[in-house]
């Protein structure tokens, strides 16, 4: 299948359109003009049922979706042309028009709960065909107007910012990111089962690749990949790859090395930090294998270490906020699921850049079900290694 590349494309996805006319239980055609909700939270924390009940106690709309209430109304306008759009609206099981705010709500549980669209309906007071079509028409509108919260550093000054937060969170000089990947599980029936998703732990998985900064926003990501893929393949098969081949990505300004050791007009270049399952390139740093490393080694892979820690723990917060992708997805979409994964990052990436603090008093945990990387066949040809080393060893500030 032909995998999502969210962040580095400039071709506008093709959309599958949502059906406009809905089951008679969850929406109608011909819309009335919506009432204003004074006190939406409150009318609508009163319709929690079952495991949502006791949100009814401390009725705070942190409670439930763990984010503020500031962030969940910049995202609402992203989407109310389209979830209001006056062809069709929604209803709950009692036949009242949904607004913009339960649609959103309704959405946003769906993905970050990671319940079916059974217990979200009968959670919520609606029928689990209007859970369905609510939250890929959100998904559809996030995917549209949301992209622009997920995309590569476009002018020389958000580049240098992000090569010098990167610095100071892992002393690596001149670095443009960290590069993971990790499966996205998924069950399915002896009928649908497929060797090719099948992983090195005999799961079956998606693979998701992203490229994370140092604050763990989402700078690339491509998803859709079967889990039965190395690293290494993924990344050679993305238009990340080609558009680094053409020059068109870690292009930017290089290091000078201030060293009279060094040939004259020698400059290290930007690149990425990747773990084992990455092939060393020109502009992909992995670390040193062996037993027997030197002082430096060590220390060059202790700070590529942490850099891959940074991405780890963006994957970690990333599932546990967006639960949908984060236990085993029972018979997804193949061709929704990369759309889906897309709009969680896109997500991740709102809660960052709007410093939500309701997020930023989350605590951070680590994902103790990473896979072991299959090993990338490893040669220093390139030298980048020994100049990133030199430059470590020299103790330079790349920002004087």
């Amino acid at each position: 299948m032909r995998p999502l590349r969210g962040g580095i494309s400039k071709k506008k996805k093709k959309k599958n359109k949502v059906e406009t006319k809905f089951d008679p239980n969850g929406s109608q055609v011909s819309a009335p003009s919506l009432p204003h909700t004074l006190d939406w939270w409150n009318e609508f924390s009163n319709r929690l049922t079952g495991s949502l009940s006791e949100v009814k106690e401390t009725a705070t709309f942190e409670s439930l979706f763990k984010f503020s209430r500031k962030t969940f109304n910049y995202i609402c306008s992203f989407v109310k042309d389209d979830l209001m759009a006056k062809s069709t609206y929604f209803i709950d099981i009692h036949g009242k028009p949904l607004s913009l705010n339960d649609c959103v709500a309704i959405a946003l549980r769906r993905l970050s709960s990671g319940d079916s669209l059974s217990i979200v309906g009968d959670s919520l007071g609606v029928h689990q065909s209007t859970v369905a079509q609510i939250t890929w028409r959100f998904v559809e509108s996030m995917e549209e107007k949301g992209l622009h919260h997920l995309r590569w550093p476009v002018t020389e000054s958000e580049n240098e910012d992000v090569k010098s937060n990167f610095f100071d969170k892992t002393g690596l000089p001149n670095c443009c990111g960290a590069i993971s990947t990790t499966h996205i599980l998924m069950s399915f029936s002896l009928d649908e089962s497929n060797g090719v998703w099948c992983d090195s732990e005999n799961k079956h998985s998606m693979l998701l690749q992203a490229i994370v900064g140092s604050d763990m926003r989402f700078l690339d990501v491509v998803a859709g990949w079967p889990g039965s893929l190395s690293d290494s393949v993924v990344l050679r098969n993305s238009s990340f790859y080609t558009l680094v081949q053409e020059s068109k990505r870690l292009s930017g300004k290089k290091m000078k090395m201030k060293s009279e050791e060094e040939e004259p007009g020698k400059e290290l270049g930007e690149y990425l930090v990747g773990g084992e399952g990455f092939p060393l390139l020109p502009w992909l740093l992995t670390p040193y294998r062996g037993k027997e490393l030197s002082d430096s080694q060590v220390g060059l892979n202790k700070r590529i270490s942490v850099a891959q820690v940074i991405a780890e723990r963006a994957f970690t917060r990333l599932k546990e906020n967006w639960r949908i992708i984060q236990g085993v997805m029972w018979r997804p979409d193949k061709n929704r699921l990369p759309r889906i994964i897309l709009v969680c990052c896109i997500l991740h990436n709102i809660l960052i850049d709007f410093e939500d603090e309701v997020q930023m008093n989350m605590p951070v945990s680590h994902d103790s079900s990473l896979y072991k990387p299959r090993a990338c066949k490893d040669n220093d040809k390139c030298g980048l290694r020994e100049m990133v080393s030199l430059q470590l060893s020299r103790k330079l500030d790349p920002r004087q």
